[in-house]
């Protein structure tokens, strides 16, 4: 008896994860099969909503008429996209340098030396790491606009790159060092720089990757900070680009939702041991 519902219960956990999954991966699904949809099944399936008509929206899982020319179009004959995704690269990599250089040494020092009111510090940090973007928006406004780097990809990147977030994952990578390690080597005669670069490096590096990962995913598709400090459209990263939406524009914008999901799937893919990692160790306490 104990037996059959041990497995009812793993048969229904199961089922219920699935559940679960297809509900989560389902906008997803829709958005891949909107984008290779012919114009009239858009429009049959869109009509309740851009032309006034009677009844709900629909949905065919496989297209009646399935076509590439929405990809064709955005790829071949819109400019402008390529400008927006371009600006996607440019802001997230420099974001994602600036914060290894500013972000590891911080967490590495955080992890590995016995500083009076580190404690305290890594606190606040942890405090600010917690405060949504709308406290600190007006407070970064003004600083932006003193530097003058206000509508300039600056006003994104700066901010960000002194983000607390990867010195606080890079910080459970390094802290799980065993200090006996690093007292060895410092007595084999090893500078500070020498253990930092080939020890923490090597043996943190799961953290460090964890914060490269979690920083691409959220900054590849950032959208309240380039829309509150970036006027012109033109210096817009990717995950700002929308067309203005007809059911005859529908399938290029399904299209460009797809392309923009393409690189944050291959991070997320290649780098899923270590999100898993940086999740864990985002969980340590000092």
């Amino acid at each position: 008896m104990k037996k059959i519902i041990k497995i009812l219960v793993e048969t229904t956990t199961k089922l219920i994860f699935i559940a679960a999954g297809i509900i989560i991966c389902a906008p997803v699904f829709l958005v891949i099969t909107g984008s290779v949809m012919g114009s009239s099944d858009l429009q049959e399936c869109l009509a309740p909503v851009f032309q006034d008509a009677k009844g709900f929206v629909s949905w065919k899982l496989i297209p009646k008429y399935p076509t590439i020319e929405h990809y064709i179009k955005l790829l071949f004959q819109t400019p402008q996209f390529f400008v927006l995704f371009w600006n996607s690269v440019k802001m997230t990599l420099f974001i994602l340098a600036g914060q290894m250089l500013v972000g590891i040494p911080a967490a590495w020092a955080f992890a590995v030396y016995p500083v009076r009111g580190k404690n305290v510090l890594f606190t606040l940090y942890v405090v600010l790491m917690l405060l949504p973007f709308q406290v600190t928006m007006f407070s970064t406004y003004l600083i932006l606009n003193k530097l003058s780097l206000l509508n300039t990809h600056w006003a994104v990147i700066l901010p960000a790159i002194f983000n607390t977030f990867p010195i606080f994952v890079a910080y459970g990578g390094f802290k799980s060092i065993p200090d006996a390690l690093l007292e060895a080597a410092r007595i084999d005669g090893a500078g500070e720089l020498y253990i930092f670069i080939k020890i923490g490096f090597v043996l943190g590096k799961s953290g460090i990757l964890s914060a490269i990962v979690l920083g691409f995913l959220e900054y590849w598709n950032m959208i309240e900070q380039p829309l509150a400090f970036i006027e012109n459209k033109a210096l817009w990263p990717l995950s700002l680009y929308l067309p203005e939406i007809d059911w005859t524009r529908a399938g290029f914008a399904f299209s460009a939702s797809v392309i923009m999901l393409i690189p944050a799937v291959f991070v997320f893919v290649m780098g899923q041991d270590y999100l898993e990692q940086g999740i864990v160790y985002s969980g340590l306490k000092l």
